[in-house]
Order: structure tokens, then C-alpha cells, then sequence
């Protein structure tokens, strides 16, 4: 990659490990690119990042044309430092989906990063980020929406929560509209928590131990994230890999 390294005065890289991306950078590739011809449906999974030297690295470019639908669900997780881009640009009618987890433990750094662009009037967008955070681990949602002059009848949504087990967890979120149409539905949300523990106290009181108690609540948690997939299958493999990984993080 011959661009000079990102540093923080760049927002999309605010929150990033640059000296662990330093190790990696020059071996980067560009984007994927991604075109979803008018009227069809795409869509990718991601459950592991491609770790090199322990950097885990996705940067995906979409082009979605009119009518057509593009989803992605990914996980981040298994990486010293991981981030997964996308960059989505809706075309008339178009459709964007994105669901993701970021579960994280020691002093990870993980990270989803979006640009979604409303080129175009009566596109639809639907973004849904799940953190759960471990130790001293890090986890990032930064998420653009950009709506151009004359994309009216825009409707773009974004969801972010992030549960902290430990107290030297840390969760960022920062959402970003740049609006430029008048006749639009923009909406977020960003919470940050800890688990309930009146439900981990009712559900102890039924006699489940604690836990189960708190795998039930943080499968329910993450689910939401991938609540949108229409491939049962597929939901179930994701879903699958997520509890895998969260029974390391207690």
C-alpha cells in the first residue's frame, strides 16, 4: 500500500492501534469492491478475520444499484488489533444491511468502521453493532452517513450498544450524519452498560446459576445483531462462533 500510514487527526482512524497496523500496512491491499447490479440481492459473512502478525484487517468498497439489496453480518474478534471497513454507496431504492459483533478480552483492539453514502433518492439503511468487552480490551463503532442533496425519502438507521464486563473495558461509539436533503428519516442510538443485575438476580431466584444466567443474557445481547439474516444457516453459524468466543470472555 503506498498511502503514508493513518494517524489519529483522521476520524475513521481515531480509536485505531497504529503501531500494531505500522507491522502490516505496507502489505496492504486496497478495498474489495463489491458491485450489486440493480434489482439483485448480495450479501457476506464474516465470522474471522484474516489475522496476519496479529492484525485482522476487512475493507470492503459496495456499489449497490437501484432496487437492489446488499447485506453484510460480521464478527470481530481473534486479533491483536482487528477492524473491518465498509464503504456502501445506495443507488435509487437500494437497500444496505449490516449487522455486527465486536467481542474483545485482554488489551484488544477491535473495530467496525462505515461510510454509507444515500446517493440516491428512497434508499433504506439498517446499521446494528453489538460490543461485548473483556480486561482492558477496546472495542469501536464509527459510522458516516452521508445523504445527498436530492436522495429525499432517505431512511437510515444505526443501533450500538456495548455491555462491559470489567471496569478497564472500554467501548467507543461515534455515529456521524452529514445531511444535505429535507425530507429525510435519520435516526441512532449508542448505549453502554454493564449486565442487568436485577435479571441476574431474578434469574437466580428461578434457580439458574449464575453463569448460565450471564451466557443467557449475552447471547440474547448479541443476537440482535444478527436477528436481520434471512439464511437460517448461516445466522446459525455466526451466532455459533459468537458463543464460542464469548465463553472466553468471563
Amino acid at each position: 500500500m503506498n498511502a503514508p500510514l493513518p494517524t489519529r487527526r483522521d476520524e475513521a482512524w481515531r480509536y485505531a492501534d497504529l503501531k500494531a497496523l505500522e507491522r502490516v500496512w505496507p502489505e496492504l491491499d486496497g478495498p474489495e469492491r463489491i458491485d450489486v447490479p440493480p434489482g439483485e440481492r448480495a450479501s457476506r459473512l464474516v465470522t474471522e478475520l484474516p489475522v496476519v502478525d496479529g492484525v485482522g484487517m476487512v475493507d470492503l468498497d459496495v456499489t449497490i444499484g437501484d432496487n437492489a439489496h446488499f447485506a453484510i453480518h460480521v464478527l470481530a474478534n481473534a486479533a491483536d488489533y482487528g477492524r473491518i471497513h465498509v464503504k456502501a454507496t445506495l443507488g435509487r431504492g437500494a437497500h444496505f444491511e449490516l449487522g455486527g459483533a465486536i467481542l474483545g478480552k485482554g488489551s484488544q483492539t477491535l473495530e467496525i468502521v462505515t461510510e454509507v453514502i444515500h446517493a440516491e433518492p428512497d434508499g433504506t439503511s439498517n446499521q446494528v453493532v453489538r460490543s461485548v468487552l473483556a480486561d482492558k480490551a477496546t472495542g469501536s463503532f464509527l459510522g458516516r452517513i452521508n445523504v445527498a442533496r436530492h436522495a429525499q425519502k432517505t431512511d437510515a438507521a444505526q443501533s450500538v450498544k456495548a455491555m462491559l464486563l470489567d471496569r478497564g473495558a472500554t467501548a467507543n461509539a461515534k455515529p456521524e450524519l452529514e445531511i444535505f436533503a429535507d425530507d429525510v428519516k435519520c435516526a441512532h442510538g449508542a448505549t453502554v452498560g454493564e449486565l442487568d443485575k436485577q435479571a441476574l438476580f431474578y434469574m437466580a431466584s428461578r434457580g439458574i446459576d449464575p453463569a448460565t444466567a450471564k451466557k443467557l443474557m449475552l447471547q440474547a445481547f448479541i443476537a440482535d445483531a444478527f436477528v436481520s439474516m434471512e439464511d437460517d444457516a448461516a445466522r446459525e453459524k455466526i451466532e455459533g462462533r459468537a458463543l464460542e468466543v464469548m465463553e472466553g470472555l468471563s
